[in-house]
C-alpha cells in the first residue's frame, strides 16, 4: 500500500537532515508506511569531475548562486505527474498551519532546499510551484527549514498522531497560542497545579483554557486576534 505522502527533499547536505528524519514522529510515519522520504544529493545531478553546484551571479554581488542545470535535472529526475514542487527559501510565503495542513493531503512534495545566494531565477520561474519560508529570518541553508516542514506536515497526515485531538490543542489551532500544561506532581518547588485543573469539571477546564490562550495570544501575539471571528449575537 502507497504511503499517504511521499516527500523528495533534494539539498547540498543530506547529512544535516538524515538523522533528525529517522527520529520520533517523523521516523515512526515513515516505519508505519504513512509517510515516504526520500533524500537526494544535488550534487549526483552535476556533471562536471568537480560536482560543481554554484557559481557567481551575472551583475555581480557577493557570494555564489546554485546553478540551474543540476537543479533542474534534479527537480525532474523525482518529479511525479501532479506533484508539487516547493522552493525553501526567506522570501517565499510564511509557512502556517493552514499551509501544513494543506499539503499534508497532497500525495508527492519535491522540497528543493536553497543555498548559498539561493537559486537562479529560471529555475524559480520553469519548475517551482511555491515558494516557502519559516519565518523572517536567515538561514545558512534551506535543509534545516525543509526539515522544520516536513516535520509540521506529518504532524497532519491521517494516522501520524497517535491522539489526534492533540492536533486541536496546538498553539495556532484556530488562531491562539497554546495553554498552560501540568502533569504530576501536584506540587513542584512550591507551586502547585491550578486548582480547576484538578476539579473534574471538564466544562470549566476548557473555558479556564480559553481564558489561558486569549490572555496569551493578546499578550505575545496580538496579530493573530485579528484572525478570529468575533461571537455571533
Amino acid at each position: 500500500m502507497p504511503a499517504r505522502l511521499s516527500i523528495d527533499l533534494l539539498t547540498l547536505f543530506p547529512g544535516m537532515i538524515e538523522g533528525f528524519l529517522r527520529e520520533s514522529i517523523v521516523g515512526r510515519a515513515q516505519q508505519e508506511g504513512l509517510l515516504a522520504l526520500r533524500i537526494h544529493n544535488l550534487r549526483d545531478w552535476t556533471t562536471d569531475k568537480h560536482h560543481t553546484a554554484d557559481d557567481r551571479p551575472f551583475g555581480g554581488g557577493a557570494g555564489m548562486l546554485l546553478k540551474p542545470e543540476p537543479v533542474a535535472a534534479a527537480i525532474e529526475a523525482v518529479s511525479t505527474p501532479g506533484c508539487t514542487v516547493i522552493y525553501l527559501c526567506p522570501d517565499g510565503e510564511l509557512l502556517t498551519t493552514p499551509i501544513a495542513r494543506e499539503l499534508a493531503g497532497h500525495t508527492h512534495l519535491v522540497l528543493v532546499s536553497g543555498h548559498y545566494e539561493g537559486l537562479d531565477q529560471r529555475v524559480r520561474d520553469l519548475l517551482v510551484h511555491r515558494e516557502i519560508s519559516i519565518g523572517d529570518y536567515v538561514l545558512t541553508n534551506g535543509t534545516l527549514p525543509a526539515a522544520v516542514l516536513v516535520d509540521c506536515v506529518a504532524r497532519y497526515i491521517p494516522g501520524v498522531l497517535g491522539e489526534e485531538l492533540s492536533l486541536t490543542q496546538d498553539s495556532f489551532h484556530g488562531s491562539l497560542l497554546g495553554f498552560p500544561q501540568y502533569t504530576r506532581p501536584t506540587e513542584f518547588r512550591g507551586l502547585r497545579v491550578p486548582e480547576i485543573l484538578l476539579s473534574g469539571n471538564h466544562a470549566a477546564i476548557a473555558q479556564w483554557r480559553l481564558e489561558q490562550q486569549t490572555a496569551k495570544t493578546r499578550a505575545r501575539r496580538p496579530d493573530l486576534l485579528k484572525n478570529i471571528s468575533p461571537p455571533q449575537a
